[in-house]
């Protein structure tokens, strides 16, 4: 097991029949003591990375989708930017899914993201998604009135219907080449509460509070109900989720770049190989630099 595998490990559940969400530390850092300590392996990782989009690139058979779900202030933003902060604009796709908009609405749940699912080669990221249909409607169930669908559709089996066509959706772009990685940032309600406070307080911060943010908070037992329902019932073999401490940025930030070195390591890239006819079309090429 190299170390990319070993730092992953402990924190993926691809089968979710006994989940738990308590018996995951939001303060956990493994081996790690401290920020400096891991300073230098997210370096190497964010590089490597780097080195590994650029094959999945030119090969052009496989695609990653990374998706991050979370709390406000987890640091889905910061785990994004820091990670994917080496590679090629040119091969990556970023969406923000926030509330759906009226053309959204009258399509169905998984239309809006359907649509930016990433090519061949490339890397998809969904800062959230469509599993917000299992998290914040589930917590505010009167949001389904707005999503115009039938009532005689709605019932208590709405949530487990939901959770069997997200798992059929997701077995269905992995048989189709889409490798799906998911990623709950595990923050603890202590240190939410810091850092919005944080977000008052420093000026350069104001930018980033709502005051929905607060509201939310209040419903905290419920999405954590929620989350680990989602987990239990959607943690599966192709599309295993990563339940991430987010109490330390630094350690969260590891733990994800590495379970992407991990993923992309095993799909065993490779730059494609030249046939024999482009090879000669090649050799006709240089001489015909050479000679000008």
């Amino acid at each position: 097991m190299n170390w990319a595998s070993k730092l992953a490990k402990p924190y993926r559940v691809s089968d979710g029949d006994k989940f738990r969400l308590k018996d995951f530390d939001p303060q956990d850092t493994g081996e790690f003591k401290s920020k400096e300590e891991a300073k230098g392996l997210l370096e190497k990782s964010v590089a490597h990375i780097e080195e590994l989009q650029d094959k999945l690139y030119a090969q052009d058979r496989w695609c990653l989708l990374l998706i991050f779900q979370a709390m406000d202030a987890a640091g889905k933003d910061g785990a994004i930017k820091h990670v994917m902060s080496g590679i090629n604009p040119q091969g990556c796709q970023v969406y923000s899914f926030k509330a759906p908009s009226n053309e959204e609405l009258d399509h169905d749940y998984l239309w809006r993201t359907t649509r930016n699912l990433p090519e061949r080669g490339r890397i998809g990221i969904f800062n959230r998604s469509y599993y917000e249909e299992v998290l914040v409607v589930r917590v505010h169930p009167d949001v389904l009135e707005h999503e115009k669908i039938p009532a005689k559709l709605r019932s208590k089996d709405t949530w487990k219907e939901r959770f069997q066509d997200i798992c059929s959706f997701e077995r269905y772009l992995s048989r189709n080449g889409t490798v799906i990685r998911k990623f709950f940032l595990n923050v603890s309600k202590k240190e939410q509460k810091r850092r919005f406070l944080a977000r008052l307080q420093e000026p350069e911060k104001n930018w980033k509070f709502s005051p929905e943010d607060v509201r939310e908070r209040e419903h905290w037992d419920d999405y954590m109900q929620a989350y680990e329902d989602m987990i239990r019932n959607t943690a599966t073999k192709h599309a295993p989720w990563y339940v991430v401490p987010a109490d330390n940025k630094w350690f969260t930030r590891l733990v994800v770049a590495a379970a992407i070195v991990e993923t992309l390591e095993g799909l065993k890239l490779s730059y494609p190989e030249v046939d024999p006819q482009k090879r000669k079309e090649l050799q006709a090429a240089r001489k015909a630099l050479a000679s000008n």
